[in-house]
């Protein structure tokens, strides 16, 4: 073993222990598979990175570092709150980017490109691959979900690396008020991403009587779990049973597929704002734009919280 140096962040917040935590090990050089998901399972965050040079292809794409992303139970391709917090803290240890205001990260579907917006860093969204769900297979991740099929506006299978179902539902109550069979899930080999539009109180009333008697069912825990006043424009919740994460707190990669679709087909406009980790007791937001070649760009701000060393 030997002492390398480690940092743990919060990504998508500007307040300290509101976002989504993040274990990065800045060098990761030496460490087998086994070691890394050990080490992964023992932080028992949603994720936890390793920084390790790039590889001689993405040395040659512009790479500055090559990150490797672990659950506690499986190595992910890409993930995009890991992305943030591991440049945060590769900027933060004193390295420097080959062009100012831009980072090149090497991962497991390739070169990501991070830039610089003011203050906040946003990381390209990789390559959306995307289809329909038969209704077949929509039918158990719906009963394990407690929701309705008359509930959904839109579903889609997303895929940029990780894989998520995507729901879009009628309002912001049902999502926050969702009370899944994980397990259930976790047999399905589904994760599921849950988003609303968040939108006044009378716009809802058009979706009818059922509607309505579902909402005030579930009132009392949504009134216990709003963030009054909220400015973001999208609820999001992500259900990761398949990797050993019932909820995630705040999750980049989600959210980028979830923009890429909803923004495609005329759900969202072309610049929004997510709120994810409502229920969790956090406060992430997430921001949301495409640029005028149609790049999506997933931005949020990172806290640092933990810096030192860890034996491995």
């Amino acid at each position: 073993m030997k002492s390398r140096a480690f940092q743990q962040v919060d990504v998508f917040t500007d307040t300290a222990f509101l976002g989504n935590p993040l274990a990065v090990v800045l060098d990761g050089t030496g460490l087998s598979d086994a070691q890394m998901q050990t080490f992964a399972a023992w932080t028992q965050l949603s994720e936890t990175t390793f920084v390790l040079p790039p590889t001689p292809e993405g040395a040659a794409g512009g790479a500055d570092y090559r990150v490797r992303i672990f659950t506690p139970g499986a190595e992910l391709p890409f993930a995009g709150h890991p992305t943030l917090g591991t440049a945060h803290a590769w900027l933060k240890a004193g390295n420097t980017p080959r062009q100012a205001g831009v980072l090149m990260q090497e991962c497991g579907v390739g070169l990501v490109t991070l830039k610089q917006f003011g203050e906040r860093w946003a990381f390209a969204a990789p390559p959306l691959k995307r289809s329909d769900i038969s209704a077949e297979d929509l039918g158990p991740v719906l009963a394990a979900l407690g929701l309705d099929a008359s509930e959904v506006i839109a579903a889609q299978n997303l895929n940029n690396g990780p894989h998520w179902l995507g729901l879009l539902v009628h309002d912001v109550d049902t999502v926050l008020a969702l009370e899944p069979d994980h397990a259930a899930l976790k047999k399905l080999g589904t994760k599921v991403g849950v988003a609303a539009r968040r939108q006044a109180p009378e716009a809802t009333e058009a979706h009818g009587l059922i509607r309505r008697a579902n909402r005030e069912a579930r009132a009392f825990v949504a009134s216990n779990t709003r963030i009054a006043n909220d400015p973001t424009d999208l609820e999001v919740r992500a259900f990761a049973a398949p990797v050993g994460i019932a909820e995630d707190p705040v999750t980049g990669s989600l959210n980028a597929s979830l923009a890429q679709w909803l923004m495609a087909d005329g759900h969202m406009p072309a610049n929004y704002s997510a709120r994810q980790g409502t229920i969790l007791g956090r406060a992430g937001q997430v921001f949301l734009s495409q640029d005028p070649q149609g790049q999506v760009w997933v931005g949020g701000d990172v806290v640092g919280c933990i810096q030192g060393g860890v034996s491995l």
